[in-house]
């Protein structure tokens, strides 16, 4: 067949290389509003919840029991449960009600109603909603910095990079499991050089990653997986009674913690029940919820291909973010794993949480090249700096980040070299040499690093954990080498862990160590003039890019 020119054109585009489906409900291939979805309704006798979504008690599955006896507050239920659908949505929208009255509302809804809530409302009106409903009034940003090789030096120094850049949070995991310490331990230095107050942490099995925060090494988790069917829930080994229990054992140490979740699990592991992906994770957020746990992160995640296959997927991704916010849960919203080959569908995904704000608009922005995300890959990573900022500055839009000059990224990331040389060298570990400082301040990634020897590191990896080396014996390294400044925000961050304030839903620290939380910085919008407005301080840094010609920049 002879082609038409603007269709082979059209053939060629980045985006006609992404996966497309049609809607198959049998299987869970919805976003939103599958046949197969409950109708709501909500029967309750003594104080006790005995029909949830027309299933009696007797026939509920552990999901539907956890959020009938922890998620759902009976003395509102039946009042907010006979609201029409439209009027919620519309208290959603309105700037005259305020974000309190909402919680009291969602606090008696089930899961199925508050999926037809959200199924009457458009991704604009989602947007308008999440700019109130979101927990801390000030936007945030999360980063993940990992590398192909593990390579300790330059997590170090991409971490410090990081941190100067302005994100608040930052993850790191490993290509190999039992480096997992190290990896750790070069976040904990490089992310305190980058600032003071950045919060870590480090993705990993359960028991390993709650033992490095028990040693002080990270500061926080949030790879606590939920999910929406019983079967899935199983098949990790877990029931929501489980991960309530895992939650309590980080606070109870001190640890900040949120679970994870996204519409897209479900299908991918085989066990949809011909529900919607929407559903599913409205009932995902409830078990968080139900479980007390002071947030989630989800927007689908790393499951992101499966609803963007979908129509209506990317809205049901802002649906999941908008009902997180509802719960009263502080929501980092993804914009994490790559999912197109389009920079112009990726961007428009992002602006969903971007334009309104989240409490983390990405839970995983790429502080390292695409090819050594070893959370395979971001939606957004370094080489998008530039763009980044560029689009904050356009639209004069806090994205939590902010323009750095080179020679101060330069310094930075020597410094977090240097300081990382210095405690491996305190603590008896595989020397990092002057080279790999160098090579670590001008690196672009991990191509630019020469080699180290992965079996020594790997024994002083495990020597670590052996010795019992906590975030105590880093600060005394630090010290001890003349980074008195550093060894301060170390020991700062430790010092979070006995007080407990950053627990808080949505909690960040600024580079004092004040906590910045929902509590004391609760997000009051209602309508312009309100809610969260950059500060003309701010708004210097965000538009004083390098780019920028300056009437300095001629002789007149």
């Amino acid at each position: 067949m002879k082609r038409q020119k603007r269709f082979e054109v059209l053939a060629a585009r980045p985006v006609n290389q992404d996966g497309f489906v049609v809607e198959w409900p049998e299987v869970g291939l919805i976003a939103m509003g599958s046949p197969s979805d409950p109708v709501p309704s909500i029967k309750i006798e003594q104080g006790r919840v005995v029909e949830l979504d027309g299933i009696p008690r007797a026939k509920m599955d552990f999901i539907d029991q956890f959020i009938a006896d922890y998620a759902i507050d009976v003395k509102k239920a039946e009042k907010a449960m006979a609201m029409d659908n439209l009027a919620i949505a519309r208290m959603l929208v309105d700037v005259n009600v305020p974000r309190e009255e909402i919680i009291q509302v969602a606090g008696g809804l089930t899961p199925a109603k508050i999926v037809a809530v959200l199924n009457t409302m458009n991704v604009v009106e989602m947007m308008m909603a999440l700019q109130k409903m979101r927990a801390r009034k000030t936007p945030s940003n999360q980063c993940h910095i990992t590398n192909v090789n593990d390579n300790p030096v330059l997590i170090a120094a991409d971490a410090a990079e990081a941190a100067m850049r302005g994100f608040d949070e930052m993850e790191t995991t490993v290509a190999v499991v039992r480096y997992a310490p190290f990896n750790a331990l070069s976040m904990l230095v490089g992310g305190q050089v980058g600032r003071g107050g950045v919060l870590i942490q480090c993705a990993l099995e359960e028991a390993t990653e709650l033992q490095l925060g028990m040693r002080g090494i990270t500061a926080y988790a949030e790879t606590i997986s939920v999910y929406g069917t019983e079967n899935v829930f199983v098949d990790g080994d877990d029931t929501p009674w489980s991960k309530g229990f895992l939650a309590s054992a980080y606070a109870s140490r001190g640890l900040k913690m949120r679970f994870t979740s996204g519409t897209g699990s479900e299908v991918q592991m085989g066990y949809a029940e011909g529900k919607s992906m929407l559903y599913l994770e409205v009932r995902c957020i409830m078990v968080t919820k139900g479980a007390g746990v002071q947030g989630l992160q989800n927007g689908s995640v790393s499951c992101i291909g499966v609803p963007a296959a979908v129509p209506s997927g990317i809205r049901a991704v802002l649906a999941e973010n908008l009902c997180t916010t509802m719960m009263d849960l502080e929501v980092a919203s993804s914009n994490d794993q790559t999912f197109t080959h389009s920079d112009i569908r990726r961007t428009a995904r992002t602006l969903m949480q971007m334009l309104p704000g989240t409490d983390f608009i990405c839970s995983g922005y790429g502080g390292i090249p695409n090819y050594d995300n070893m959370f395979a890959g971001s939606n957004w990573d370094v080489d998008d700096y530039d763009d980044w900022n560029i689009i904050q500055r356009d639209l004069q839009v806090d994205g939590g980040l902010k323009p750095v000059s080179e020679e101060a990224v330069i310094a930075v990331r020597n410094k977090a070299a240097r300081a990382l040389q210095a405690v491996y060298r305190e603590l008896g570990f595989p020397a990092i040499t002057d080279e790999e400082v160098e090579a670590a301040t001008y690196a672009h990634g991990s191509k630019d690093m020469p080699p180290r020897n992965v079996v020594e590191d790997l024994k002083a990896a495990q020597e670590m954990m052996s010795r019992g080396v906590t975030g105590l014996d880093v600060v005394k390294a630090l010290a001890k080498n003349g980074f008195e400044d550093l060894a301060n925000n170390v020991l700062g961050l430790l010092k979070q862990r006995v007080s407990g304030d950053y627990l808080h839903t949505a909690a960040i620290l600024d580079k004092e160590f004040n906590v910045i939380s929902a509590v004391n910085n609760r997000n009051d919008y209602r309508g312009p003039g309100t809610g969260y407005r950059i500060s003309p301080e701010r708004w210097e840094e965000i538009k004083n890019i390098s780019q920028a010609v300056k009437p300095s920049d001629f002789d007149i």
